[in-house]
Order: structure tokens, then sequence, then C-alpha cells
């Protein structure tokens, strides 16, 4: 990814933005798309923006990306206006439209860009650094959440079709692993025998949804911690960001994957596995902030599988990671040789903390919820492992 000036130069004209750019660099956020922050003088005042070219690979249709995300950030500037809160414009991403009036400007080179105003005294981090961190994020994604539950309109569009489908993930493993086109599988045998024996938790959520005990929502389903902005000086979180996989899922979904990148102290490619575990007083203000904001929505059998899903999210991003090893890693950006293996790792080895809590984890999401999600599930699901 390089800052080509002459290149933004041109891109920053196509955009309802007034005035001179001067410079612009990258800007290291996600796997997926190319980041540039620029920074215009408007009157006298420097003020940026972000210029994003959507990366075609992943999303094939950028413009219904877009529309999305234009349903989704207005409605949810709707209902902050509704409730009169403070500070809107850096509770929700601002989109800023091209010259003739369109969410997203598509360059002679048939590449896709787009515009946001670039929120300011925030930040993000790569991993939770405390337990109030923990109970922001929790908040935030399950504010977010709650926004769109009364989102007008037809269903979405599903930008990547069966993203957290945990059954075609697998599916999608076995045949990498069958073949093998780069002959890594050698040097993955430990991880691809873990993945193999997991295979009874894929279906869980799946058949649950299948049969109407689990609900289709309007979800996120890209929740890691990095992207939630905190405020820099209270530490609050102010807006949620990345929305390009914002679609109809479940909402277990979401918060399976906070629970993938806030209880563990580490980044999800640490190379020291020692290092990696669950930790419980981090769960414990994840769901209470979760809750504080997303649970009067959840039905009581969505709230029976908190904890299961931090397992189970944990393992697909897993295996997709090590699917992406196998297959010559076309998907994920790697920075080193064996990257998505590392991660790999990571992932499998916070599986296994995971499941040594997991019990007391969903104990105190029902202490939390006056015991009713066990109750009306009719059964005990912190104990679904595999075997």
């Amino acid at each position: 990814m390089a800052y080509q000036e002459k290149q933004l130069q041109e891109i920053s004209k196509q955009f309802q933005i007034y005035g001179e750019i001067l410079h612009a660099e990258t800007f290291k956020i996600g796997h997926i798309n190319e980041t540039y922050s620029a920074t215009y003088d408007q009157g006298g005042m420097r003020v940026r923006y972000i210029h994003q070219k959507i990366n075609k690979g992943v999303f094939k249709n950028p413009v219904a990306v877009m529309k999305n995300v234009m349903r989704v950030t207005t409605h949810v500037r709707r209902r902050l206006e509704a409730q009169q809160a403070r500070d809107i414009t850096r509770r929700s991403l601002i989109v800023i439209p091209t010259r003739d009036g369109h969410p997203i400007y598509r360059s002679q080179d048939g590449e896709f860009w787009r515009t946001f105003v670039f929120v300011e005294g925030v930040q993000t981090y790569e991993a939770v650094q405390s337990p109030e961190q923990a109970f922001q994020a929790g908040r935030a994604f399950g504010e977010f959440q709650s926004m769109l539950v009364d989102l007008p309109g037809e269903r979405l569009n599903e930008t990547i079709p069966d993203f957290h489908n945990t059954r075609k993930r697998f599916t999608a493993l076995q045949q990498a692993i069958q073949k093998d086109r780069f002959n890594r599988a050698k040097d993955a045998q430990p991880e691809i025998e873990f993945a193999l024996r997991h295979e009874p938790i894929v279906d869980v959520i799946l058949k649950a949804m299948a049969k109407g005990r689990i609900p289709e929502r309007v979800t996120h389903n890209d929740t890691k911690f990095n992207n939630v902005m905190l405020d820099a000086v209270t530490g609050e979180a102010k807006c949620v960001v990345d929305l390009d996989t914002v679609m109809p899922g479940c909402a277990l979904y979401d918060f399976g994957d906070m629970v993938r990148t806030t209880t563990s102290p580490t980044l999800e490619d640490e190379p020291d596995l020692s290092k990696v575990k669950m930790l419980m007083p981090i769960f414990r203000e994840l769901a209470k902030g979760y809750l504080a904001t997303a649970g009067e929505f959840l039905t009581e059998a969505e709230k029976a599988l908190m904890a299961f899903s931090g397992k189970l999210i944990t393992f697909e991003i897993g295996i997709r990671f090590l699917t992406d090893f196998l297959s010559g890693d076309t998907y994920f950006r790697i920075h080193r040789p064996d990257h998505n293996l590392d991660r790999c790792r990571t992932q499998f080895k916070l599986v296994e903390s995971i499941e040594q809590q997991e019990a007391a984890m969903q104990k105190f999401v029902d202490q939390l919820d006056g015991g009713k999600s066990r109750k009306s599930y009719g059964g005990k699901p912190s104990r679904t492992k595999s075997r």
C-alpha cells in the first residue's frame, strides 16, 4: 500500500471537500481496505478526512456496501438526534458525498473510493488495556445493535454472503486441507487436528437460527476492539467504525467477536502463546457493558449462548486464518512468513482458554440476567463443547 500523491490529489477533487489538500499519509486500520488520512486547509484551519479505496476482491459490490453504510449511518444519526444526544458528529461516521451527490466515486482505473469526516480526539487500541475499556466496547456495540433494531425499509444487502456461516467456513477449511496447493499442511498438522476435533460446535447457532429460536438482526459482523473509537480524554466509547460488514446477521456473532478481541491481553497474532488467555475480569465488564445497552432487545435464547458464542467465533476466525494460510495467503494481508498460521495458533489457544472457563462465563451472564436465560433455553448451553 503506497501513498501516491498525484493520485490522491485527483481523488480529493471528486468529493465535496472545499479547501486545498496539504498532505496525506497511510492510515493503518484493518486488514482489507486501503486507507489514507488527508489534511486540508479550509479557511486557515487544518481539517482531516479519511479517503479509502474499497477492496473489490473482498467486497464484490462496493455500491451495495455504500448503500448499506448510508442507510445505517443516517438512521443512527436520526436516533441520536431524537435522543437529543450531544457530540453527534463524533458518535456516527459522516460520509462526504461526491461532487455529483453520490456516496462513492469510481475512478478511471475502475477503483472505488469513499470519504469520511475524520473523527478527532479519539483513540483506537489493538488490545484492551483495562476492564473499563472492555465495558465501553460492550456498551458501544450493544448500543449500535439497539439503534438498528428498528431500521426501516428492505433487508440490508449481504456485502459478504455467508460471512459468519461457520459450516461453510469449516467446509472451506476441509477443502483447503484436501487440496494443499502450497504444500503447507505439513507445517500446520496440530492446528488442522485441533480444527477437525472441534467440528461438533460448528452448527450450534446455525441450527438455533434455522429453527427460529434465535432471530436474524442487523449486526456489525466485525466487532474487533479496534473498531470502537474511545475519547482520548474521558475514555468513553464514541464511535463504531468499519461498517462494510453491517448486514443481516446474528447478535451472538457480534458478541462472540467482542469476546475474542477484548478478553485476551494480546494481539491476534501473538507468537508467545503462553500470554494468550481469556481474562475473566475483562469478560465480566464486557458482558456488563453489552447487556446494559442490548439487554432489553435480546431474547433469553440469545443470552443463553453468550459465553458459547465467544468460543465459536474465536474458533471460526482461527479456521479462516488457517484456511488462508493453506490457500496461499490470498485474503488477509500478511506482514511476515507464516503470519496467518501465527494468527490461527493464537485463536486456537484462546479457544482452549475459553473452554476451560466457559461454564463460569455463562454463569456470570445468567446472574446479570437474573437466571432467566438458562431456564428459558431449557439447558446448559455453556457446556456445549467438542468431543
